[in-house]
């Protein structure tokens, strides 16, 4: 597909065939979805369809993309070659018609070059042209057919029978070299367009480049190296250091460190082991894997984000729509205009209006540009996306990163997405002797290693980190909302709440008791260890905040977004958490309808607004937002729901994701402004229109490079957003 009327007959052809219920094309990345009944038409009917209008239909196949952009690069070496050997043959006949066009011989032998070039270099608008008129339909193709199809026989006919005009007292001229510079410099300008648009599909190349191409198979004692489409589930594969893993499984054997940035965008290599998962496209560092395959190909982590950024390039933005309506009509109201032009030009242009005329109706078919309409908003968006990808922000739909630059509100939720989302110690003070502090940090941790509760678990990992030693535990238990006890050397031990040394009947010293009242004001959850008569020491647990939240909170103010701070926490915790990241903003003790309820309410004051999440009890809110985005360490509920999913869970990824959406679309209004600037101006040049002011007729070899050069301008514009830090 050449133009923005090439996608649109594809996809007005698809959409009228019987059984298919939608469609949709995309011309930046040359694509085509479609949602049918396979009772009714079967892929190949639509490939052979799409074949009787003059273009061909892959049609979609697990790994099939290799081939796929093998079809494409063959298609562009072609046209390379085409441009590269139009050029060496048009160079004389430019010559020959600029400055030797009195010779005699001058029109015969640009008439002989410039037929191979016009129908052999360029057969191809011809070809195209002549299927989509088979349809009633038209394209690009059929107005650089008709353009230099005119101005080639006009001057073979003027080569033959120069007396025609001699009769009438005006000059015989031919116009060769027009012909041969426009099917030249439109082929150069589309091997360029192509180029770039290799380009904005960078992004899944490199995530599809983390993909091994094959894997070794461990069977009894044998390694047998096998391709990467040949793995099948269960099977255990051997990954040596320095190997890409190429499944999604577990470790059944061996110790090594694990590169998962490509998955989760943390930059710390992570220590694998039996028992750990691990993730296709991960890079293995030192040591030797066993790993057990539990999803293969397309199942993969890595496969299912390739797949969401292609459907994410493929899809359209709401924008898009305004150049997709311009576009179903732009060439035949331009050839409407061609004829205007021809006889405006030959009724009131005097004794040259008609060759005048027939110039005025080649250029405006030269120069009008429907590629630059088509690709202003597809390759924006391609580019976009792929930045996204790049990023760890993954895009579902076109839809949520048009939307997301008009965001004025942000709603956050506290765990998980301003908060680490799990307990841990933040503050610990004994009130025995750092002699004795070590004995009774091995009796708690004795006591809450047996204990299942999330508080339990984040003291014993706070302990273990410090290298401290369990004791035997001889009778333990614990009781449900309030903590535990143990009896350990024949002595009771009590960790708990306060509520628990109540009811064991312990005195709380006034400096333990101080420190509770003063952790608690701040939202965190105080925890006592005793013995059977007085305190040993008091605990501080909260859900911290990351190191990144205050920051990227500051960072969404300055953009004028406000922030808004929802969660299901107490008010002391959520105050508190607020006030560390500087929101303003809060609910505390809300339910997941009631989060939801908020968001319609805000929306309903004429707010646009992003709600960030990371939970299930999340999934009603970001259901309801304008935009969803979804922190990539929470549920897959929340990830499912979301339309942007930022895989590293730090709240920067939201900035950066708000931040592209406007690049993007500045890139996008940017290209769409030129395009209709470039043909509402072109377009009346070219006619003539101004020739009253200016005196001057605009030459078809210049319309011809014009309108190559409009599509390059438009790509190339767009590919500047790869550059752009966010």
């Amino acid at each position: 597909m050449s133009c923005a009327g090439c996608s649109a007959s594809v996809e007005s052809m698809l959409k009228s065939q019987s059984g298919v219920a939608d469609a949709g094309v995309n011309l930046a990345n040359q694509t085509a979805w479609v949602e049918f009944d396979a009772s009714q038409i079967s892929p190949v009917a639509l490939q052979q369809v799409i074949r009787s209008i003059g273009y061909d239909l892959l049609i979609d196949q697990e790994n099939n993309r290799s081939e796929t952009d093998k079809v494409r690069a063959d298609e562009t070496l072609k046209l390379r070659n085409r441009t590269i050997f139009a050029g060496i043959v048009t160079l004389p006949v430019f010559v020959l018609g600029m400055f030797f066009m009195n010779w005699e011989y001058s029109a015969w032998i640009s008439m002989v070059l410039s037929f191979f070039i016009v129908f052999w270099f360029g057969r191809y608008f011809f070809v195209n042209a002549w299927a989509q008129a088979k349809h009633l339909k038209a394209n690009m193709d059929t107005l650089v057919a008709l353009s230099t199809g005119i101005a080639y026989f006009f001057s073979v006919f003027n080569t033959f029978y120069p007396e025609f005009w001699a009769r009438r007292g005006l000059e015989a001229h031919v116009y060769f070299e027009s012909a041969a510079v426009i099917i030249t410099f439109i082929s150069l300008g589309k091997w360029l367009e192509e180029r770039a648009k290799g380009k904005t599909s960078s992004s899944i190349r490199k995530l599809m480049g983390l993909q091994p191409d094959t894997a070794i198979v461990i069977e009894g004692d044998r390694h047998i190296e096998i391709k990467i489409n040949e793995l099948q589930k269960g099977q255990v594969v051997l990954v040596k250091p320095g190997d890409r893993i190429p499944v999604d499984g577990e470790v059944i054997d061996g110790l090594s460190w694990v590169d998962e940035s490509s998955i989760t965008g943390e930059p710390i290599p992570m220590e694998k082991s039996s028992g750990h998962k691990v993730f296709a496209g991960t890079a293995n560092q030192k040591g030797t894997l066993k790993v057990k395959a539990h999803q293969v190909g397309s199942e993969t982590v890595l496969s299912r984000i390739v797949r969401m950024v292609e459907e994410a390039q493929g899809s359209k933005a709401p924008v898009q729509k305004i150049a997709d309506r311009v576009a179903a009509i732009f060439v035949p109201v331009v050839m409407a205009i061609a004829i205007v032009s021809f006889v405006g030009w030959h009724l009131f242009g005097g004794e040259y209006g008609t060759i005048q005329g027939i110039l005025a109706m080649v250029t405006v078919l030269v120069i009008a540009c429907p590629c630059a309409l088509g690709l202003a908003t597809p390759t924006a968006i391609m580019v976009g996306v792929g930045k996204g990808a790049q990023n760890n922000i993954l895009i579902k739909d076109a839809q949520s990163l048009e939307i997301a630059h008009k965001v004025n509100t942000l709603v956050l939720d506290k765990t998980g997405t301003l908060t680490r989302g799990k307990p841990e110690v933040t503050n610990i003070h004994w009130n025995v002797g750092n002699d004795n502090a070590d004995k009774y940090k091995s009796l708690l941790l004795s006591m809450e290693m047996l204990s299942e509760h999330p508080l339990a678990e984040a003291i014993a990992a706070y302990l273990a980190s410090e290298g401290v030693e369990t004791v035997p535990v001889e009778r333990f238990e614990a009781i449900v909302g309030r903590g535990v006890a143990a009896w350990i050397d024949g002595n009771t031990y009590i960790a708990g709440s306060k509520k628990m040394m109540d009811d064991y009947g312990i005195e709380i010293d006034d400096n333990s008791l101080a420190r509770h009242d003063t952790w608690s004001a701040e939202g965190r959850t105080c925890i006592f260890l005793a013995n059977h008569n007085a305190i040993l020491a008091v605990m501080a647990i909260s859900d911290t905040v990351k190191p990144t939240s205050a920051k990227a909170v500051e960072e969404i103010k300055t953009m004028g977004v406000d922030v808004v701070m929802l969660t299901g926490d107490n008010a002391e915790a959520a105050r508190y958490v607020a006030a560390e990241v500087g929101i303003s903003q809060y609910k505390a003790s809300m339910l997941p309808e009631e989060k939801a309820r908020f968001v319609e309410r805000l929306q309903a004051d004429g707010k646009t607004v992003a709600m960030v999440g990371d939970g299930i009890n999340d999934s009603h809110a970001l259901a309801q937002a304008d935009v969803s985005i979804a922190m990539g360490k929470g549920s897959d509920i929340a990830m499912d729901v979301a339309k942007i999913t930022v895989m590293t869970s730090d709240l920067t990824q939201v900035v950066k994701s708000i931040k592209l959406s406007r690049l993007t679309m500045r890139t996008i209004k940017q290209n769409l402004f030129w395009a209709f600037i470039y043909n509402i101006i072109g377009i009346p040049l070219a006619a003539g229109v101004f020739y009253p002011i200016l005196g001057m007729q605009l030459n078809p070899m210049i319309a011809g490079i014009a309108m190559a050069m409009s599509s390059v301008s438009v790509v190339t514009n767009s590919l500047r957003l790869n550059r752009v830090k966010l």
